[in-house]
C-alpha cells in the first residue's frame, strides 16, 4: 500500500468516525464541539495510550539522547517543515515569506548539514510557519468541528485536511513507506520528550484537561488565521522589508506565525 493511500485511508477513517459517532454523542455545550462525549473518549484513550507507552518512550528517548543530538533532530524536522511552509506562505500571496522559507531550507540543508544546525536563525533570518489549514482559513474556510484523532490529538475538520495536504509537501513523505514511519515515529517521540515538562504541568493545573486543551487549541488557531489582513497590495508583494519587519520566532514560543509584515 502506497504512502498516499494510507494517508487517506486515516483519513476517511477518522471523518467516518467522526460522522458516525455524531448520531451516538450527547448534546455539547460548546458550539465548537458537537462532538464532545466521542471526543472525550478518543481523548481519555489518548491520555491513557501517552501514559502507557509514549510518556515513558519520551523519558527513555530523553535519557539516552545527548542534548546536542536532541537539538540536531528537532532542528532537522523543523528544517523540512519549512518546505510546506513556504508552499503554504506562496498559496496565502505572501512571496516574501516564501522566499525566506525556501532561504532557510537552502541554508540549512547545506550550511546545516541538512538541517541538524539552525544556521539560518543565528543568521537572523525569520522563521514563518505555516501550514494548510491556516491557509484554508486564510481563503475563507470557517469554523468547522473540533475533532480529537486518535494518537495525534486536537484538530478540526479544516486542520485535518491541511495536515493532509502538508504531508504530501513535506519531504518527510518522499521516502519509501518504512522510511517515512520510522521518521514520523522518531519526530513524534523527540516532540513528546521536548514536552515532558510542559504535560506534567498542565495534568497538575487543569480542573478539566480536556476543556482546557480544547479552548487552547481553537483560539490559538483562530488567532493564527486572523490575524492580519487576508490581502497586501500590490506593491507590498515584493517589499524587501517583509524580511526584516520581525525578529525571527523561536520555536514554541507561539507568536503572531500568520501576522501580515
Amino acid at each position: 500500500m502506497s504512502l498516499i493511500a494510507v494517508i487517506k485511508r486515516i483519513v476517511v477513517t477518522s471523518l467516518s468516525l467522526m460522522v458516525l459517532s455524531g448520531c451516538a454523542t450527547v448534546k455539547s455545550n460548546h458550539p465548537s464541539d458537537p462532538l464532545e462525549s466521542f471526543n472525550r473518549g478518543v481523548d481519555q484513550f489518548n491520555r491513557d495510550f501517552d501514559q502507557a507507552v509514549g510518556k515513558p518512550v519520551a523519558k527513555g528517548y530523553r535519557f539516552v539522547t545527548p542534548s546536542a543530538l536532541d537539538l540536531g533532530i528537532s532542528n532537522f524536522f523543523n528544517n523540512l517543515a519549512d518546505v510546506p511552509s513556504a508552499a503554504n506562505n506562496l498559496l496565502q500571496l505572501k512571496p516574501g515569506r516564501a522566499l525566506s522559507d525556501i532561504g532557510r531550507v537552502c541554508i540549512n540543508s547545506t550550511i546545516g548539514l541538512l538541517g541538524l544546525f539552525d544556521v539560518a536563525s543565528d543568521m537572523g533570518i525569520p522563521n514563518y510557519k505555516e501550514d494548510m489549514g491556516q491557509t484554508l482559513g486564510y481563503w475563507g474556510m470557517g469554523d468547522t468541528p473540533y475533532f480529537v484523532m486518535p494518537f495525534l490529538g486536537p484538530t478540526t475538520l479544516r486542520d485535518l485536511l491541511g495536515r493532509f495536504g502538508d504531508t504530501l509537501i513535506n519531504p518527510i513523505s518522499y521516502p519509501s513507506q518504512g522510511a517515512y514511519l520510522s521518521l514520523t515515529t522518531l519526530q513524534y517521540i523527540d516532540i513528546r520528550a521536548d514536552l515532558l515538562e510542559a504535560g506534567d504541568v498542565l495534568d497538575e493545573a487543569a480542573v478539566d484537561r480536556y476543556s482546557f486543551v480544547r479552548e487552547f487549541y481553537l483560539q490559538r488557531r483562530d488567532s493564527l488565521i486572523k490575524n492580519g489582513p487576508n490581502h497586501m497590495d500590490d506593491d507590498e508583494l515584493f517589499d524587501e522589508s517583509l524580511f526584516e519587519d520581525e525578529p525571527p520566532i523561536q520555536e514554541g514560543d507561539g507568536r503572531g506565525l500568520s501576522d501580515q509584515p
